[in-house]
Order: C-alpha cells, then sequence, then structure tokens
C-alpha cells in the first residue's frame, strides 16, 4: 500500500477493519518516524525520557551534549522554532545549515544556507503570507549541515540501509545485509561558492541522475560490503567494525524511540530506507527515515538487490508463503531470513536473563584488565547478533 492508502485504511471517517488474513507494509501512524521534524521530536523526548530514568545512555559532556545518543543533526522546525534556530546560527555564524520540507522526498525542495538573509528570503517567497503563520504544508526542518563527510575518491556519499520492523511491541527489527552508498557525482567542497550546487551536497539518486557525469551502468551506487572493505583496508578492522556497530545501535535507538507512540497494529510490518552518512571522524549521522524506500532499479545489481529485499520482506511478514494469519507471532525461522539478519529482539534480550545480556555498547567492551574503555558505562540490554 502507499502511504496515502494507509491513511485512508486507517483514518478514523473512512477506515475499516482488517480481517486476519490481511497483512499491510506500514503501521498507522509510520509517519512517527519517517517524517523529518517528527523523528527528531520523538528522539529528543527518548532522551528526555531516558535522563529523567537516570540512565547512563541519557550521559552529557562538561558542554551538555549528548554523549551516545548524539547521533541526529542538531534540528530545529521552522517555523515554529525560528528564534530558537538564530540563537543557535548566532553561536556559530560560519557554518551551513541544511532547509528541508517536512513532508517531501527524493531531495524535493531542499537547500542549503549560511546567512539569516537566506531564511527571511524564504520565509518572504514561501506561500505562507507571513513567516510566523503555522502551516502544516510548509512546515520545513532546519539542521546543521555535516559538512565534513567521510568521502571517497574525493566525492560525498551516503548509505541506504533497510530495516524491517515485524512488531513495535515487542520490538523486532531486523537488518538487510545488501544495502549501498550512494555517491554524489560532482567532488565535493566545503566552499560556500556551491552551496547552490546540489550534484555535490546531495546523494538522492533522483538529482544525481541528472549529472552531467552520472554513470548509468553502476548508477553512482556501491554495495555496503564494499565500503567495508575499503575502511578496513584504508582505516583497519576494529575502527571499521566500531563504525557498523555504532550504525547499527543508532538504528536500534531511532526505533525504541517511537516504539511507545507507534501504534502497533499486529496486521503491520514495515520495511524503512535509513539514510546515514558518515563523517570523516567515522562518527555515523542519522539523517532521515523512509517510509517507502525506492523499489524500481536504476541499474543491474540495483534490481536484483531490490527483487531479494521484496522477496526476503516477504518471506519474514508472510511466512511459507501461505495465506497470511496476523495471529501469528512473527519469529521465523534462521533459514528464511535471506539476507536479512535479527538486528534486535526485545524478548530475546528480556527473556535471556539480564546478567548474560547486559554489556557494553558493541565494540566497545571493557578493556583487557577489566578498565572502563572510552565509551564503556553504555549498557544496553541488547541481543546483537
Amino acid at each position: 500500500m502507499s502511504v496515502q492508502t494507509i491513511r485512508n485504511v486507517f483514518s478514523v471517517e473512512t477506515g475499516y477493519r482488517l480481517s486476519d488474513d490481511q497483512i499491510v507494509n506500514h503501521f498507522p501512524n509510520h509517519y512517527e518516524l519517517t517524517r523529518k521534524d517528527l523523528m527528531v521530536k520523538n528522539i529528543k523526548r527518548y532522551r528526555k525520557e531516558l535522563e529523567k530514568e537516570g540512565s547512563p545512555l541519557a550521559e552529557k559532556d562538561e558542554s551538555g551534549k549528548y554523549l551516545y545518543l548524539d547521533f541526529v543533526p542538531i534540528t530545529y522546525m521552522l517555523p515554529a522554532d525560528y528564534n530558537l534556530f538564530v540563537e543557535e546560527f548566532r553561536k556559530s555564524p560560519s557554518s551551513t545549515w541544511i532547509m528541508k520540507p517536512c513532508g517531501k522526498a527524493q531531495g524535493k525542495g531542499i537547500f542549503l544556507i549560511n546567512k539569516l538573509s537566506q531564511i527571511k528570503k524564504w520565509s518572504r517567497d514561501s506561500k505562507t503570507s507571513s513567516f510566523m503563520t503555522q502551516s502544516t504544508k510548509e512546515a520545513y526542518v532546519i539542521s546543521l549541515y555535516i559538512n565534513n563527510p567521510l568521502l571517497i575518491g574525493g566525492r560525498k556519499f551516503d548509505l541506504r540501509l533497510y530495516v524491517l520492523v515485524s512488531t513495535y511491541r515487542p520490538l523486532r527489527c531486523y537488518m538487510y545485509k545488501l544495502g549501498f552508498c550512494r555517491f554524489c557525482t560532482v567532488k565535493y567542497t566545503p566552499s560556500t561558492s556551491e552551496l547552490d550546487n546540489m550534484f555535490v551536497h546531495l546523494t538522492n539518486v533522483a538529482i544525481q541522475k541528472h549529472g552531467e557525469d552520472y554513470n548509468h551502468i553502476h548508477g553512482g551506487k556501491w554495495a555496503v560490503n564494499n565500503l567495508r572493505l575499503y575502511l578496513e583496508s584504508t582505516r583497519g578492522r576494529e575502527v571499521t567494525g566500531k563504525l557498523f556497530d555504532e550504525i547499527h545501535w543508532v538504528i536500534v535507538q531511532s526505533l525504541k524511540a517511537v516504539a511507545p507512540v507507534m501504534n502497533n497494529d499486529k496486521h503491520c510490518f514495515e520495511c524503512y530506507g535509513y539514510d546515514i552518512i558518515i563523517d570523516d571522524k567515522l562518527k555515523p549521522w542519522l539523517i532521515e527515515v523512509n517510509a517507502s524506500p525506492s523499489l524500481t532499479s536504476s541499474t543491474a545489481n540495483d534490481r536484483i538487490l531490490k527483487y531479494n529485499l521484496i522477496n526476503d520482506t516477504l518471506n519474514i511478514a508472510v511466512p511459507n508463503g501461505e495465506i497470511p494469519d496476523c495471529k501469528w507471532n512473527k519469529s521465523p525461522p534462521k533459514e528464511v531470513l535471506g539476507n536479512y539478519e535479527i538486528l534486535y529482539d526485545e524478548e530475546l534480550a528480556q527473556g535471556d536473563g539480564a546478567d548474560r545480556e547486559l554489556r557494553s555498547r558493541p565494540g566497545q567492551s571493557l578493556g583487557p584488565r577489566g578498565g572502563r574503555s572510552r565509551d564503556s558505562g553504555r549498557t544496553v540490554l541488547t541481543t546483537w547478533k
């Protein structure tokens, strides 16, 4: 179902009850994670709740920055948070910010700014009669631009990773092993003279395919396995392993952040497209989560990958290809997972005894002498692999 159809199916006025043999590919309010503004709002709420509980995950450094939950760039909603944004902007006036409409995809309506006057111009040009009239259609988010992205061959790229959620309560999610990197066609420069050149800054295929240097054979895409090999050979295995552990951790935390507000309907499952950017310090940043990641193929490899993705997703959502039954517990045997691997299973995590499962965040265990490693104290109840 398309996002719009789901809205109609579950709407109070026009909606109807699904029967036990009907399974749909979105949760009723999936937008809590997939709308740019709501994702940030839910992650901020999640951090505050963990802080209230005194969780070690919500620890902060001397300057008040989260040590472990700082995986989303500083973001404000416009026009609502305009004054807060201005305050932040003035702290580092040389910074670049990226503006995105909350409800659009494929890079539409995105632009970069580095002066307050550009926002004022935007507010005059935008359809809203005055800047402070709140119109959901025209709501934007503005985020601090990651201006030190990890470059390969001088080009900026991001990761598109597929994550399948079969249930939110308890949370059970799977990671697809065959994600890919999407590269820009033009070499990256932080120079402000290139702020308007989206071929330098935005990795969306919908934009890059119009570039002069777009390659129709590989489509500017690179399998995640290739990225892993490249990083292992240039940065070493240990830091590469730590990076991928952190990416998995960020994904699980984002899902935990929305789980309490998600309408966990038993007829639903969802395959999300996660967009992650890695900076030059090998820190992963969650940029956004897509409700309907593109399943069209731009290359031969793409076609194979997406065919397998759909096949493996359906094998988990509808086991054995039988008539669906939403009452089954959605915990398929390992043999049917295909290219998926279990990323987090809340039931297992709680049922296996806290002693064995309570451990430092993956890749950051206690040092050889039992001393605390730099990042230990990040105790999380998890069942990684």
